[in-house]
């Protein structure tokens, strides 16, 4: 089990853009919180210029999944999105740091 950061790059005017497909977005994000995939979630900016989805799962097959079908996505707001493995340090459940191993 690990983390993946699931990071949107927005189009411009986004913060209103997004209003109409906001309640499906918050459905989405709130199942896979619940179901205990997403660790946090969030804008960045303000106004926002991107988001930020922390994701806790074996592979990042789960965030690439929630991408795939947010609306925020499928309705062309996000311009360009990424999964990244993420190596928690501090913080969650971070194991020993690099330099303990």
């Amino acid at each position: 089990m690990g983390y993946f950061a699931l990071m949107y790059d927005v189009v411009e005017g986004f913060a209103d853009k997004r209003m109409p497909h906001r309640p499906a977005h918050l459905v989405q994000i709130n199942d896979a919180h619940g179901r205990g995939e997403i660790v946090m979630a969030g804008a960045l900016g303000d106004p926002p210029e991107g988001a930020l989805i922390v994701f806790r799962a074996d592979s990042a097959e789960a965030a690439e999944r929630f991408a795939r079908a947010d609306p925020y996505v499928t309705q062309g707001l996000v311009t360009r999105w990424r999964v990244l493995p993420w190596t928690v340090v501090v913080g969650g459940s971070a194991g020993p740091t690099r330099a303990d191993r």
